[in-house]
């Protein structure tokens, strides 16, 4: 059985690349990592570039809600806990 290469986000801001690369085997996966650390308007550039010049850009919405901890939690987790939540809102093509 094949596995899944982990693919590497890039996140943009205000159409530029920031320092922050978030990874995952979706970029869903990648979104719901920069929701937790508090991004709301998420937009994560593929690494690589296509023959055509251009890379993928997976644009997101995110948040992050508090809700109760299962009750076989750990001794250590606190009784609340953040949940990330991201909704794709498309996906864009940009000329790098």
């Amino acid at each position: 059985m094949a596995e899944e290469e982990v693919g590497y986000y890039v996140l943009m801001e205000k159409g530029k690349d920031t320092e922050h690369v978030f990874s995952g085997k979706q970029p869903r996966r990648a979104a719901l990592k920069a929701a937790t650390r508090g991004f709301k308007d998420i937009k994560l550039r593929e690494r690589g570039v296509r023959k055509d010049g251009k890379c993928k850009v997976h644009v997101f919405k995110g948040n992050v809600v508090e809700v109760d901890a299962p009750a076989n939690r750990p001794a250590w987790l606190p009784a609340k806990v953040k949940k990330p939540k991201v909704t794709k809102v498309g996906i864009e093509w940009v000329k790098v």
